[in-house]
């Protein structure tokens, strides 16, 4: 029983003892607006939350919403974070019955354990310094990425714009050097046809020529058989006329024979 009424006497001069601003109480359902922001659970452990929301309390107020002037109870490598008034707590506990050693040591061991519980709690967290550090060379990395994507993406594009032009380019090429054979394939057609068409046009006036001379050579021998049959006719004739002359002749010579 006396062990408990020293601890409950302890909780209540540390009580008394801690400095906070005005808005600021012991428990965490007392905190001000900017309190709960930083007793979240990524910032301290849910235990000391839920087991001691007055050292988290002390800790946050103490840390980020004032400053204190260090006491000489406290050790050097460790003043740069104080929590309880150690002035005001021997006062206390003087007040309360101890003598003034016994309240030095008691708020010397308070001090030492806090220091010691918050040094191990902060050595489980990153700084600030270190996170905005953190959040800057990633969002260096992330630009310097955007800014390698972006190259690489303007440096694709330019090759395939290069190679579009290139293929453009052969495309044209090719469709000049296509219709250069079809002019050519064209223009030797058309001198095929022309030379053909030379040919058969001479071919047609040698043989028009051929058929003039074979027609006016028909005419002539026409007209020279012409000329033979009359002639045969005459000679015909003539013998025809002779004989029946020497036939009458030779009749009435007869005639006069046998008279």
């Amino acid at each position: 029983m006396g062990t408990r009424n020293l601890a409950a006497k302890l909780y209540r001069v540390c009580r008394g003892s801690v400095s906070a601003p005005v808005n600021v109480r012991l428990g965490s359902s007392h905190l001000s607006i900017e309190a709960p922001y930083f007793l979240h659970r990524k910032y301290i452990p849910w235990c000391i939350l839920q087991h001691k929301p007055s050292l988290a309390c002390n800790y946050f107020s103490s840390r980020y919403f004032y400053t204190r002037h260090v006491s000489q109870l406290v050790p050097s490598e460790v003043r740069k974070v104080i929590f309880i008034d150690t002035h005001a707590l021997v006062q206390k506990l003087e007040a309360q019955g101890f003598t003034t050693k016994q309240a030095e040591a008691i708020t010397s061991a308070i001090t030492d354990v806090l220091n010691s519980c918050l040094e191990n709690v902060a050595q489980s967290f990153v700084s600030i310094s270190e996170l905005q550090k953190s959040e800057m060379l990633r969002e260096n990395a992330l630009s310097k990425l955007r800014n390698d994507v972006q190259a690489a993406q303007d440096k694709r594009m330019m090759a395939i714009h290069r190679d579009m032009e290139k293929l453009r380019a052969d495309i044209e090429k090719l469709r000049s050097e296509m219709r250069f054979e079809m002019d050519k394939v064209s223009a030797n057609q058309r001198l095929d046809l022309n030379l053909e068409r030379g040919r058969m046009t001479e071919e047609l006036a040698k043989q028009s020529a051929e058929t003039s001379k074979l027609t006016n050579r028909l005419n002539n021998e026409i007209h020279a058989l012409k000329a033979i049959l009359e002639a045969s006719k005459y000679e015909v004739i003539k013998y025809c006329i002779g004989t029946i002359v020497s036939v009458i002749a030779l009749g009435l010579a007869l005639l006069r024979v046998f008279k």
